[in-house]
C-alpha cells in the first residue's frame, strides 16, 4: 500500500496540510481523526462525498474516524462563503438530520467493508453533547481567552460579509468558528485525537484549531484540507440540472447518481475515478488510455458511475443501475428484463423513467396520459403514421385491444419511435 501522502496526492484529494509529520503519524495506524458535518439537511450530499473518500483512506491504514455531526454548531450555522445569515433551524430538525447522517454513514461504510473485505473503524460524535453543561462563561475562559478578534476579523469568510456594505453577520455565526475550535480541542485532550481533515476553504478553522491547542496544551496537532472541485467546464462539483446530487436515495435514485457520472465530460474521468473509487491509480490510468481509443462508447463514464453508486447504495443497486441504464439506452432485450423484474426491481425502474398506472383505459387514453401524444387527434395520428408500438410490436389498428399484452400481467411497454417509451403498470 503507497503511503497515506503519496495516496490522496496521486487521488487529487489533497490541498493543503499543516505539517507533514501528520503522515507518519497516520501511517502508522491506530490513530483517530475526524471530520465534521451540520446537520442542516437530512442528507449528505455529492459535494460531502469527496472528503468522506479522504476519511476512507485514512481509515484503510487502520486509524478511526470520528465522524461529528454539528448538534450545536448546526444551531448558529457557519457564515461560509454566504452572503447572508440563514434560518435556524429547532433542534427536534437538527436531532433528525443528526440521525439521518449518521445512518447514512453507517450505510455507506458498510458497503464498503462488504465488497472490500476490509475492515473500517468509525464512530459517531454529535457536538451538541460538548456543550450540555457548560456555562457561557466557562467557555470564556475555555476557549475566547486563547484567540484575539483580530485573528477571527481576518478570516476570510467573515471579511466578505463585513467588507460590504449590504450584507451583515451576527454575532452568532460569528462565534461559529470558536465551536469548530472547542470540538477540535475538546477530543484532543478526552480521546488524543491528533488530525482534523476539511475543505480548502475551511483551512483557517482548522489551522487556528490546532493553534489553541498549541497555545493550551503545548501540543502538536495537525489540519488537511482537500481541494475545492469543479468539473471541466468550471460548474461546482455534485449539480446537477435538479440541482444538489443527495446521497440519500429517496431524494435522488442510485440511478440519477448513476446517470449524472455517466454524463461526465472524457477530460474529467481520470480524475474523478481517482478521487471518488478504490481502483488503484495506476489501472485508473491504463482504464482512461483505452477509454480514450474510443470515448463514444463511454466505458470510462460507465465504470466510474458503477463504482461510485456501489460505495454509496451497494453493489445490488449498482447493478440495477446499470440493469435501468442499459433497458433504456442499450440494446438489450427490453422486454425479457422487464419479465423477470422483482417488485422491487420494478418500483425501481417505475422511478427512474416515465409510467402510468392503469386500469381499463384505452389506447387513445393511455398514449395522451403518458404524454406521448397532446390530444386524442394527434394520438391517432400517431397510430396512423407507425409511430406506436406496444411491446415492440407496431400498432395501426386504433381499436386494437391491448389488454392481453400486459408481461406477467403487470408490465407493457409503450413507445413512440425510437426515444419515447413508457411503462404502463397495473
Amino acid at each position: 500500500m503507497k503511503s497515506l501522502r503519496q495516496e490522496l496526492t496521486d487521488r487529487w484529494l489533497m490541498y493543503q496540510c499543516s505539517n507533514d509529520k501528520l503522515f507518519e503519524l497516520y501511517d502508522k495506524w491506530w490513530e483517530l481523526f475526524y471530520c465534521g458535518f451540520d446537520p442542516t439537511a437530512d442528507s449528505l450530499h455529492l459535494w460531502n462525498f469527496i472528503g468522506f473518500m479522504v476519511a476512507v483512506h485514512i481509515m484503510r491504514r487502520w486509524n478511526k474516524y470520528i465522524a461529528l455531526t454539528g448538534g450545536a454548531t448546526g444551531m448558529i450555522w457557519d457564515p461560509g462563503w454566504k452572503d447572508s445569515e440563514r434560518t435556524f433551524l429547532s433542534e427536534t430538525d437538527l436531532d433528525k438530520n443528526q440521525w439521518a447522517i449518521s445512518k447514512q454513514i453507517s450505510n455507506i461504510v458498510n458497503n464498503l467493508a462488504e465488497f472490500t473485505g476490509e475492515h473500517f473503524k468509525y464512530d459517531f460524535v454529535n457536538n451538541k453533547d460538548f456543550y450540555t453543561d457548560m456555562w457561557y462563561l466557562d467557555f470564556l475562559r475555555e476557549v475566547w481567552k486563547y484567540i484575539t478578534v483580530n485573528v477571527m476579523m481576518s478570516k476570510d469568510t467573515v471579511k466578505k460579509r463585513i467588507s460590504d456594505p449590504n450584507q451583515s453577520i451576527s454575532y452568532t455565526e460569528f462565534s461559529y468558528m470558536l465551536l469548530q475550535w472547542y470540538d477540535f480541542s475538546k477530543m484532543y485532550i478526552d480521546d488524543g485525537l491528533k488530525l482534523q481533515i476539511g475543505w480548502q476553504d475551511q483551512w483557517g478553522n482548522l489551522v487556528t484549531g490546532t493553534e489553541i491547542i498549541r497555545k493550551k496544551y503545548d501540543a502538536e496537532t495537525y489540519a488537511l484540507t482537500w481541494p475545492l472541485i469543479t468539473d471541466s467546464t468550471g460548474k461546482k462539483f455534485g449539480k446537477s440540472e435538479w440541482n444538489a446530487i443527495w446521497l440519500d436515495k429517496n431524494k435522488t435514485t442510485p440511478y440519477e447518481i448513476y446517470q449524472y457520472f455517466v454524463n461526465t465530460a472524457d477530460t474529467d474521468i481520470s480524475r474523478y475515478l481517482k478521487m471518488l473509487t478504490l481502483i488503484e491509480t495506476e489501472e485508473i490510468d491504463e482504464i482512461v488510455e483505452k477509454h480514450l481509443q474510443n470515448p463514444e462508447e463511454r466505458v470510462g463514464q460507465k465504470l466510474l458511475a458503477y463504482k461510485v453508486v456501489e460505495i454509496i447504495h451497494s453493489t445490488k443497486e449498482a447493478d440495477l443501475a446499470l440493469k435501468i441504464s442499459d433497458f433504456m439506452f442499450a440494446s438489450s432485450d427490453r422486454l425479457d428484463v422487464l419479465k423477470w423484474l422483482t417488485e422491487n426491481e420494478l418500483n425501481t425502474f417505475k422511478n427512474a423513467m416515465w409510467w402510468l398506472d392503469y386500469t381499463d383505459e384505452n389506447l387513445f387514453w393511455i398514449i395522451v396520459s403518458s404524454w406521448l401524444a397532446k390530444s386524442n387527434t394527434e394520438a391517432r395520428q400517431s397510430v396512423q403514421s407507425g409511430a406506436i408500438t406496444i411491446n415492440e410490436q407496431k400498432i395501426s389498428d386504433f381499436n386494437y385491444d391491448f389488454s392481453w399484452d400486459f408481461i406477467n400481467d403487470k408490465i407493457l411497454l409503450l413507445w413512440k419511435w425510437k426515444k419515447n417509451f413508457r411503462l404502463i403498470v397495473k
